[in-house]
């Protein structure tokens, strides 16, 4: 289980994220939902280590991730993909899964890199092809590619669907399905309700850093009004 009890993330001396407390369970999908400046991106920024977080703590099964170096949290199963589907873009797809591997040994470096392969059969196509030239949703398939090379138990993926045509979301909410149904937990991060109500489990609501909602999804599909209210 990955806990966040009471998390208190700050961002150039500001809180962004005000004692946030969630559970986010091996094999399902957690979605974290809020208007723009709720502070979703920089909860998950400050879960991966990459934001200091200034009160509460972060449990990996009972052991503290707080504050750890992003390489110490990434290489304990938590991998994150942030907003902006980043990429190295003067390398091959290759290399770039490849460098995302170093905490591996070659051999093992080989086996994930032909899983996501055989989850991204469209970057497997453009194995030698540099990273900046592809189209925005085989740079998200990349990124999450990327992440997926550190073998996470957890993962947090923030603003999938962001600039991407319907047909590619549609393509990365199946992938983030098999994912969990492979006993990997999801941490989705999204603007647009429509797409996390479909792929989540449970659902939190942000807004102006705090939690304001916290729902199954199928209860959310079956009483939308406490979504908008939520929002409002």
């Amino acid at each position: 289980m990955l806990e966040l009890g009471n998390v208190t993330v700050k961002r150039l001396s500001k809180t962004v994220a005000d004692g946030v407390s969630m559970s986010i369970r091996p094999a399902g999908i957690t979605a974290v939902l809020g208007a723009n400046g709720a502070g979703k991106s920089e909860l998950v920024l400050g879960i991966a280590g990459l934001l200091p977080v200034t009160g509460g703590q972060i449990l990996l099964d009972g052991q503290p991730m707080t504050n750890l170096a992003p390489n110490l949290i990434r290489a304990a199963g938590i991998s994150a993909v942030p907003e902006g589907h980043f990429v190295l873009t003067d390398l091959s797809v290759e290399d770039n899964l490849l460098v995302a591997a170093s905490l591996l040994k070659p051999d093992e470096a080989r086996r994930e890199l032909a899983a996501v392969w055989q989850t991204f059969p469209e970057l497997a196509e453009r194995a030698t092809q540099k990273a900046g030239t592809l189209s925005g949703g085989q740079q998200q398939m990349l990124a999450i590619g990327h992440a997926l090379m550190a073998r996470p138990r957890f993962l947090l993926i923030d603003e999938m669907s962001m600039g991407l045509a319907p047909l590619i979301v549609k393509r990365l909410m199946g992938v983030l399905q098999d994912l969990a149904a492979r006993g990997i937990g999801i941490l989705l991060v999204e603007q647009f309700a429509e797409v996390a109500l479909a792929l989540a489990d449970d659902v939190i609501v942000l807004r102006r850093g705090q939690v304001v909602l916290k729902a199954g999804a199928r209860e959310l599909r079956a009483e939308p009004d406490r979504l908008v209210r939520a929002y409002l």
